[in-house]
């Protein structure tokens, strides 16, 4: 289902997707971010800190299978309304809660978590930008606390994808290379214990059914076949894909946050 507010010309590469029903929308897939989670070793009554909850999928999947505490930050009014309508729907509201703020802002959370999650965050924002949200995610845990993070890899010729991504999402996407995504992180403060890169399956059909089940798959092939405005949008992204199968990949950082 599309959102008849979205500028469908406009739009970022991952508002198309979701407005095309995609619900798993990192560089990894499911896979990739199971991993993550594995590497994490959620404890009960935790507390997570997610930039950019979207539709509060994450938040619910996160606190039905580990019962952590979920804070989500989201910008779009009309996500957040949705996300909250998603949690009261599972029955979570004392375990998620749905912030509308600006990632860009967390010093007006108040606490510090023992966990912040960040899936297909950083990639969009440019180096100055990076930096800047790397250090508030530091700041926003605790010592000892734990950065989750699911991003776009550039093996190889980093500017020319960018400038290319930059013309089919609508996003002036910034992916880094393995070593220069380590860099960011531990300048930050944030010191990498583990990580793990890939090939990139986005809008791969075969990964497309793993991540999202032969339904939701289907829904979303015919919603793209249906829609002209989709249709066009997400075979340009894969064009791009397709043009740089073998630099686009995916990486997964779990980093501690050293004391100052």
């Amino acid at each position: 289902m599309t959102s008849t507010n979205l500028n469908l010309q406009n739009a970022s590469g991952h508002q198309i997707l979701a407005a095309a029903g995609k619900k798993y929308l990192r560089p990894g897939g499911r896979i990739a971010t199971e991993k993550l989670c594995e590497w994490a070793n959620f404890h009960p009554h935790e507390t997570v800190l997610e930039l950019a909850s979207s539709f509060g999928y994450s938040a619910i999947s996160l606190a039905q299978r580990y019962h952590v505490k979920v804070v989500g930050v989201e910008k779009n009014p009309d996500s957040v309304v949705r996300a909250r309508e998603n949690v009261r729907a599972a029955g979570l509201e004392n375990q998620i809660e749905i912030i509308e703020g600006d990632i860009f802002h967390l010093d007006e959370i108040s606490g510090k978590f023992d966990y912040v999650l960040a899936e297909a965050i950083l990639t969009m924002q440019s180096p100055s930008g990076k930096a800047k949200l790397l250090a508030e995610i530091h700041n926003r845990l605790k010592p000892g606390g734990k950065f989750l993070s699911h991003e776009l890899l550039a093996n190889d010729k980093e500017e020319q994808i960018r400038a290319d991504l930059a013309t089919v999402i609508r996003v002036n996407s910034t992916p880094l290379s393995e070593v220069n995504w380590i860099a960011a992180c531990e300048t930050a403060g944030l010191k990498v214990q583990k990580h793990q890169i890939g090939s990139m399956n986005l809008l791969n059909l075969w990964r497309m059914f793993q991540d999202e089940g032969v339904f939701n798959t289907m829904q979303i092939l015919v919603n793209i076949l249906m829609q002209k405005s989709i249709r066009q949008r997400v075979l340009a992204m894969r064009h791009i894909f397709n043009k740089y199968r073998h630099e686009l990949g995916y990486i997964i950082l779990y980093a501690i946050a050293q004391q100052d």
